[in-house]
């Protein structure tokens, strides 16, 4: 069905119009009329027209002019300028405004006829484009959630990947590049708890509580939105709920810390009302996304130091505070780089925080910068020990790094402090490879040793203790052959010194490299040297 709206002075006009409208679209179009400026504004504000045939002489407003204004309200509608005029302005402005086409009175059948059918097929590509435009966002609706969850714990509950991250931040639209955590707690009330009142000793029941708010969640949601539009919404856990607020500086200012706490307030009271249940909030401190879990951890310890139904990390003594110039930035890059295996980041941050220092704090604090270089190597061989890169720990390894801290001239400390830091990256980006390499040798070895008993696949990744599918992509990536041709190569080998000797049946030379079928061993050599097994004897007899 097509919304169609007549406007024309004459009534003639409309009437004819009207008559081939119904004759050549019988039951597809819902018609009106108007024969002024006004009314023809006045009803497409109500009809919502999908195909406008406006005149360009009316009394009051002129058809140019009501096609401008109802564009304002109906942005969509077709507009057909018909007019006895044939001026040039006139068209020039229609042009202006997208009019589709402009025909002239008295209308020609054919020339009008092809006009409606272009104006419909535009409105059924709209209609359809529209359609599909709400099926993606319905689909984009329930899926939104997912994909929320799942940034959350890529950046609390797992190691920071920055791919992952940016593609769940594209997908969400999300350009900030810090932000902080709230937890949302919820419980059971206390005897002695009122709304808005809650105490972390009073919240009672939270695994019962967490398993009964789940059929609140999306209403949860979109309460949250209301208040934070910005949030990034986690599933619950147990009976918390974590959103990631984006937030475009490195900090938040007092005034803002006010505003997010009032607003978490009056979302608490919001919760409330529609679930019954008692809930209190958390603020962790800003941090840029790569740090996330540090202000996931302040929220956790404020909901266990806070007693109010809001807690912030910056009012309580579970954030870390730093002097206003101290470079926390390049401290978080740096270590960063070093769990992440970024040698060269890792180095050039230490040089540029190192220097920061020296231009900074000396001579005055020539101590503090020594202790500080010692802290970060040994805290940056910490991550590399924890994270099974820096290989066995032995308390002999350190027992130069004291008097150097203490001895060295200061630009000698410097060079020290980088090159510790590039080697402990060094060590967990080579943590993996190292490991592949090892576990690919040890297998070499062992079919080395035992290439003549029935080998598998899966009896060597057993002796490894990993699972095939690893072992199997892990041998052909550092290998550069798959497991089956290397063994393969061995065995072969091993056949063509054997061969060497005539007194060796083949069929005895086939047992002994692991083969049970002389005929494959035979296709396999053959495949392998272009020559059956016999003849690569009886050349190198001749030879």
């Amino acid at each position: 069905m097509y919304r169609i709206l007549i406007a024309d002075d004459e009534g003639i006009t409309i009437d004819s119009i009207t008559f081939i409208l119904e004759k050549n679209y019988q039951g597809r179009c819902e018609i009106r009329s108007a024969k002024t400026g006004r009314a023809v504004i006045e009803t497409a504000e109500t009809f919502r027209p999908d195909i406008a045939i406006m005149d360009i002489r009316m009394p009051g407003i002129n058809g140019i002019d009501a096609i401008r204004e109802i564009r304002k309200f109906c942005p969509t509608t077709v507009f057909i300028v018909l007019s006895a005029y044939s001026k040039f302005d006139f068209a020039k402005d229609a042009i202006d405004l997208g009019v589709l086409s402009y025909l002239t009175k008295p209308l020609n059948l054919d020339e009008f006829l092809d006009t409606m059918n272009t104006a419909m097929s535009q409105i059924d590509r709209n209609r359809e484009k529209r359609s599909r435009e709400l099926r993606t966002r319905e689909k984009l609706e329930a899926v939104i959630p997912v994909i929320e969850n799942g940034l959350v714990c890529s950046l609390v509950l797992q190691d920071y990947e920055p791919d992952v991250v940016e593609n769940y931040c594209s997908l969400l639209n999300i350009r900030e590049k810090y932000g902080f955590l709230v937890l949302v707690e919820c419980g059971e009330k206390g005897s002695s708890t009122g709304r808005g009142s809650a105490r972390s000793d009073s919240l009672r029941n939270p695994i019962g509580t967490g398993i009964r708010i789940q059929q609140y969640y999306t209403g949860i949601r979109e309460t949250v939105k209301e208040f934070f539009p910005q949030a990034v919404i986690g599933q619950i856990m147990m009976n918390k709920i974590p959103l990631l607020i984006p937030h475009e500086g490195s900090h938040e200012d007092y005034a803002g810390r006010i505003r997010t706490i009032d607003q978490l307030r009056l979302l608490i009271d919001r919760l409330e009302e529609k679930t019954d249940t008692c809930f209190r909030a958390a603020i962790g401190s800003v941090q840029p996304l790569e740090a996330m879990s540090v202000s996931y951890q302040e929220a956790i310890r404020s909901l266990t130091v806070g007693t109010e139904p809001v807690s912030h990390a910056d009012d309580l003594p579970v954030a870390c505070g730093y002097e206003n110039d101290y470079p926390i930035d390049i401290e978080r890059e740096l270590f960063a780089d070093i769990k992440k295996g970024d040698a060269d980041g890792a180095a050039d941050a230490a040089d540029r925080f190192f220097s920061w220092m020296e231009n900074t704090q000396l001579p005055e604090l020539e101590t503090s910068v020594r202790m500080k270089a010692l802290e970060f190597v040994l805290w940056a061989e910490h991550i590399g020990y924890e994270e099974g890169g820096m290989g066995t720990y032995r308390f002999s390894d350190r027992k130069e790094y004291l008097p150097n801290t203490v001895n060295l001239p200061i630009p000698e400390l410097h060079r020290l402090f980088v090159a510790k830091i590039r080697a402990a990256a060094q060590k967990l980006a080579s943590k993996s490879q190292n490991s592949a390499a090892t576990l690919v040798a040890t297998a070499q070895a062992y079919i080395d040793e035992h290439y003549q008993s029935d080998l598998s696949l899966d009896e060597i990744s057993r002796n490894l203790n990993i699972s095939p599918y690893y072992f199997s992509r892990l041998f052909r990536e550092e290998a550069g052959i798959t497991f089956i041709e290397y063994l393969t190569g061995v065995r072969l080998s091993h056949a063509k010194q054997l061969l060497e000797n005539d007194t060796i049946p083949v069929k005895d030379i086939c047992t002994a490299v692991g083969y049970q079928d002389p005929n494959y061993f035979s296709r396999l050599f053959r495949r392998a040297e272009g020559i059956s097994p016999s003849e690569y004897r009886e050349g190198k007899r001749k030879g």
